[in-house]
């Protein structure tokens, strides 16, 4: 019979690619550093094959090795899917639910989210994941999140992708700027400013981009933001203009009024953002239970420009 490895072994071996040291290795696993070390080379000796350099003071896997980490993750995923139905039923939502969230929308919107979550499934475990939205398609697929709260993912045969709500992007002017005495600003008008956006690998960074490419007005390519904070910040000082996401606008301008907020004439721009998860996962109806009520969450919201 062909060797399989235990999940067991799987478990060492991807904590082994995460931590780079054995010793660490074994303390996540609870097991001594000579039994997870001893188990790997097993596993590697029924394979056939190198998955680790071992050198000394370093730990790196071969190319075999980074694709069976990869395969592992999946594996493991997989058996926590199986273990999260047989022990957490359908009502419960498994259990357990590690959740993935888009910077720019995860902050915002958790807050309404998480008391509906725990009053309804109190026994749910939720662990939380912030990442840029690449990050998070990535995450899902080997395994280490089940479902993200973000923009669509671009891989779109990968995922499930369930809309929450289509989110109203406003200019932000500094309270001080002449366009700010006025209820809507022209694209046309934009020309003399110059545009502010995060960093790339946001989904706001490619709207911010589009919009400067319509209106003709340069992009600060000498300052990325890191948070719609130190954006909104940099808006309040004339350094440029940009786009703030209304759920963002409702958390954080009430608190501030150095920075106004002002439609584009004529347009009306929006981001959809969703929940997704993997395709063919065995907790479709987990997902399918999260989706209705985080839809139910953001048709309740209050924002700048009325529902989503």
């Amino acid at each position: 019979m062909r060797f399989r490895p235990s999940s067991r072994q799987l478990e060492y071996l991807v904590a082994l690619a995460e931590l780079r040291h054995f010793g660490r290795a074994a303390r996540r696993c609870s097991v001594s550093q000579p039994t997870l070390s001893v188990q790997l080379q097993q596993m590697e000796d029924r394979l056939g094959t190198r998955l680790i350099e071992r050198t000394p003071g370093a730990v790196a896997l071969t190319p075999a090795g980074e694709k069976a980490v990869a395969l592992a993750r999946q594996a493991l995923a997989a058996l926590d899917e199986m273990a999260a139905i047989a022990s957490g039923g359908e009502a419960a939502l498994g259990g357990r639910l590690r959740l993935g969230a888009a910077p720019t929308f995860g902050p915002y919107f958790l807050p309404h989210l998480l008391p509906v979550l725990h009053a309804r499934y109190p026994a749910l475990e939720i662990f939380i994941r912030e990442e840029r939205p690449h990050l998070l398609e990535e995450a899902i697929v080997d395994g280490e999140i089940d479902c993200a709260i973000g923009p669509e993912p671009r891989r779109g045969d990968r995922f499930t992708f369930s809309r929450l709500m289509d989110e109203d992007l406003f200019l932000g002017l500094p309270a001080s700027h002449p366009l700010a005495k006025e209820a809507s600003v022209p694209v046309a008008a934009l020309v003399a400013e110059r545009m502010m956006t995060l960093g790339r690998g946001h989904r706001l960074n490619e709207s911010v981009r589009a919009l400067a490419g319509q209106a003709g007005t340069p992009l600060r390519e000498d300052y990325e933001g890191t948070s719609l904070d130190a954006l909104r910040q940099m808006v309040s000082i004339g350094m440029g203009v940009t786009l703030f996401p209304a759920l963002y606008a409702a958390s954080e301008f009430a608190r501030h009024d150095d920075v106004v907020l002002r439609r584009l004439a004529g347009r009306r721009l929006t981001r959809t953002v969703g929940l997704f998860w993997r395709r063919g996962t065995l907790r479709q109806h987990h997902f399918d239970t999260l989706a209705a009520l985080s839809a139910d969450v953001a048709a309740g919201l209050e924002l700048p420009g009325g529902k989503p």
